[in-house]
């Protein structure tokens, strides 16, 4: 049995499968912590995943990395950090993309340059950041890499070249999905000189080794990952309810949206992987157990007994800024509070609708740019939480499926390391997990109560 490994490196820990290469049967896995924060020094992310990896990798033949997107890991030229990665949930750059997007002539053209609208989670806003307010420590950077770049190369070794994929990397906003290319220029406009980039290697190439020789391939952005190992196919649309919430859509085009809601990016595997992301998911469930004094299964029961619009109470859970709409500033608000409506029971639901409703923003959006569902992938955390499951198929208006729990980052890269190793045109096709199927019951006042608190406090619909 041949075995190969993937690790999910996220925003709070690092989590490592290994599982048989012909039928993506799991072996083994382990994890360990990242600490809390929105700027990290990477050192602690090898520090975790050489924990992790401490005997989980005999006999493995090859492994991915695949991590969270949009970090700016930045070097000198000694291949030193020069200074804490800043995160993707790093919202200090907003005003550095505000200002890239006047400077190169508004969103239509950087929707066309690059696929996608500068917000402050992309690397190519945080650059511009550190050039304005750490000149000192800008003027050392030689290279910059994403989070998944640094950890293959520093499993490689630490070689000359470094190797980035085109999922990854098109989420700097210095790199074209339709060109499949660098811009050099946008690189300058951001950082006032251009530094160096990793190369952009083939979906299936094999990038280097390991110091025992297990073969690495290119690795990819955590969103790529999640795409890859739930075997998203043209017509999913993957909505993943992990620290930030994402929708996405395997398409066979690439896509340009000059209102920044989707962003175009590329996928692991040649296609692209139109998406938009929010700040708040997972997250904005565990805030509503703990302001209610509760666990989180207490909490699930407890919005389950509560009708479908929670009376009218309605939240927007920016609680730490959002993404999409880009609304960086932005803080959570309650709306529609009455005597009657105040109950924990609504709370208790109104935290999920808010959370899931965004997200159905979200897929309306990938609509918006050609994207026809047919069917959702509930994945991440949340998606395991009975009341999420319920509630999501009377805010979706197509069959919402939800897969076993599983590591999807880390499963598609280790299917992206399978497929390294084997050389065929398409990754190998691995076993599905059994899925749970919920038909929609849509509850249309509830997206509709959504969308007037928000147009109330925000000034226009979402």
């Amino acid at each position: 049995m041949t075995l190969v490994a993937g690790v999910d490196s996220s925003t709070q820990s690092v989590k490592v499968v290994v599982r048989d290469a012909q039928t993506g049967r799991l072996v083994r896995e382990a994890r360990a912590s990242h600490p809390e924060g929105t700027e990290v020094h990477p050192d602690h992310w090898w520090a975790a995943l050489q924990q992790a990896m401490d005997g989980v990798l005999d006999d493995v033949s090859a492994m991915g990395v695949a991590a969270q997107q949009h970090g700016m890991v930045t070097l000198d030229s000694g291949g030193d950090v020069v200074r804490p990665a800043l995160l993707w949930n790093d919202t200090r750059s907003a005003s550095d993309a505000a200002d890239l997007i006047a400077e190169w002539g508004g969103p239509e053209a950087w929707a066309r340059a690059v696929g996608s609208v500068p917000v402050a989670s992309f690397t190519v806003s945080k650059v511009r950041w550190l050039a304005r307010s750490e000149p000192d420590l800008a003027a050392r950077v030689s290279r910059v890499l994403l989070p998944h770049d640094w950890l293959t190369w520093k499993l490689a070794g630490c070689p000359v070249e470094a190797t980035t994929d085109r999922g990854d990397v098109s989420g700097t906003g210095y790199w074209s999905p339709a060109a499949g290319d660098y811009r050099p220029d946008l690189i300058e406009l951001a950082f006032g000189r251009v530094f160096d980039v990793p190369r952009v290697a083939a979906p299936c190439e094999v990038v280097g080794e390991t110091s025992t020789g297990i073969a690495l391939s290119p690795g990819t952005g955590d969103n790529m990952g999640a795409a890859l190992g739930v075997g998203a196919r043209p017509g999913d649309v993957v909505v993943s309810l992990g620290t930030s919430g994402t929708a996405f859509a395997v398409s066979d085009v690439p896509t340009s949206d000059p209102s920044g809601q989707v962003a175009g990016f590329a996928d692991a595997t040649g296609r692209f992987l139109p998406l938009v992301c929010t700040l708040n998911a997972a997250r904005v469930l565990t805030a509503t157990a703990a302001m209610l004094g509760i666990d989180l299964d207490e909490m699930t029961s407890l919005a389950l007994t509560a009708s479908p619009g929670s009376e009218g109470l309605v939240l927007l859970p920016y609680l730490d800024g959002e993404r999409t709409p880009n609304l960086p500033n932005a803080t959570g608000t309650l709306a529609g509070l009455t005597r009657d409506a105040m109950t924990p029971a609504n709370l208790a639901r109104a935290s999920v609708e808010g959370m899931l409703c965004g997200l159905a923003d979200a897929v309306d959006a990938l609509r918006d740019q050609g994207v026809a569902p047919q069917r959702i992938l509930l994945v991440g955390g949340a998606a395991a939480n009975a009341a999420v499951q319920q509630i999501a198929a009377t805010v979706f208006d197509v069959p919402v499926v939800v897969p076993e729990p599983g590591e999807y980052v880390a499963d598609g890269a280790a299917r992206q390391g399978a497929w390294a190793l084997s050389g065929t045109s398409e990754p190998p096709s691995w076993e599905g997990s059994r899925a749970l199927t919920l038909e929609p019951v849509p509850r249309p006042q509830v997206r509709e109560a959504y969308a007037e608190a928000f147009a109330q406090v925000h000034g226009h619909l979402p």
